[in-house]
């Protein structure tokens, strides 16, 4: 693991409530999203009647285990759990989608209990993989699209806390313009992109500005893809063309893409920060610590942490889990070292419109919501 974990960000002043709503995310909370403990019957078989005997497992998207992003951060609270119960955990990478079927199928024949797949990209194989394993459960972080007793899905309302980040990053602009690209135009990357913009739009209804969005268009659902979620020339090429408009502020959505948007900003030699996706990528990437104004948090250690536990003592359920702003599965990070360089007033802002967004008098939509 690179980094702090996303609770050594606890913070007690005020003034950075709005930003600690994911670091202060405690198990009682997460659980207050997910399912309670189901009757007796009520689950499908796959529990542990003791620790030592539960096996829980996880299989990667492409981007990996060290993505300093959501794969890190699923395997970090399956482990934990696992370290928590007394047993060990099983984890497979999957260089890319060809092998999802594979992984999934050689996770089961190694007596899985619990298989946790990480990303949208594995609904397919992991619907094929629950049916034709009825005696596993299975948990699907960021999918919500299969309907079956022995699935959990684990998905996130980002839409919520982009509409934050989108904010600071108008206020934060000097420019004027500000970006957004995606790795595959999935619905748990677009609804990233729809809160950011519409945060922006936000911002400029509330102070009479002008600042434009790049890179992605709410209205039409098209924008900027890199067509993956690997770091390289693509995902490169794809920050420069945001920095060629004029974006002084990117929000790249899709794992480590974003480390390849941090080379092209070094390169640029311009004063350009980033916006990080799922985890505290200052926390999680010291290297370019110095980029980040910001991130978007996603609470998948904490929930896989808490559904893992659960499918150990037999509490597993097939209800969804949805993060919010309100349950604290969704967040944004501090300003970290640009505290003082943002507007005074901005985090007294953000507090009010994330107060308003939870009470519902700040409506914050996205299409993909809904699938996410």
């Amino acid at each position: 693991m690179s980094g702090s974990t996303l609770e050594d960000n606890l913070t007690t002043t005020a003034r950075k409530a709005v930003f600690g709503g994911l670091a202060l995310a405690s198990s009682v909370a997460i659980l207050a999203g997910c399912a309670s403990a189901p009757e007796s019957g009520g689950s499908a078989s796959g529990g542990a009647a003791g620790s030592s005997d539960f096996v829980p497992c996880m299989v990667s998207d492409a981007g990996g285990f060290d993505d300093k992003s959501f794969n890190q951060l699923g395997y970090e609270g399956l482990t934990e759990a696992a370290d928590a119960v007394d047993t060990e955990a099983k984890t497979v990478e999957s260089a890319d989608e060809t092998v999802y079927d594979a992984n999934l199928s050689n996770l089961a024949d190694q007596g899985c209990n619990l298989i946790v797949t990480v990303g949208f990209a594995l609904a397919d194989a992991t619907k094929t993989a629950a049916e034709a394993n009825s005696g596993i459960n299975y948990a699907t972080i960021d999918d919500a699209s299969i309907t079956a007793d022995n699935v959990k899905p684990i998905t996130f309302n980002t839409s919520e806390a982009a509409f934050l980040a989108g904010y600071a990053a108008a206020s934060y602009s000097k420019t004027g313009t500000v970006g957004t690209f995606g790795g595959q135009q999935f619905p748990t990357v677009t609804i990233f992109m729809d809160g950011f913009a519409d945060g922006v739009e936000y911002y400029n209804e509330q102070k009479d500005g002008d600042v434009k969005v790049v890179g992605w268009d709410v209205a039409s659902q098209t924008g900027t893809f890199t067509g993956g979620f690997e770091a390289g020339t693509t995902a490169k090429q794809s920050a420069q063309t945001l920095i060629d408009q004029g974006a002084d502020v990117i929000l790249p959505v899709g794992g480590p893409i974003y480390q390849s948007a941090a080379e092209a900003i070094r390169d640029s030699g311009s004063d350009i920060v980033l916006v990080g996706a799922d985890s505290d990528t200052y926390e999680t990437d010291s290297a370019n610590s110095d980029l980040f104004l910001t991130s978007v948090l996603k609470g998948i250690k904490q929930a896989t942490d808490d559904v893992t536990t659960q499918a150990a003592s037999g509490d597993f359920s097939n209800e969804p889990y949805v993060g919010t702003l309100e349950n604290d599965g969704v967040g944004i990070a501090p300003f970290h070292d640009f505290e003082d360089k943002v507007d005074a007033g901005l985090s007294d802002e953000l507090d009010t419109i994330k107060a308003g967004i939870i009470d519902g008098s700040i409506e914050v939509e996205s299409p993909s919501a809904l699938t996410s």
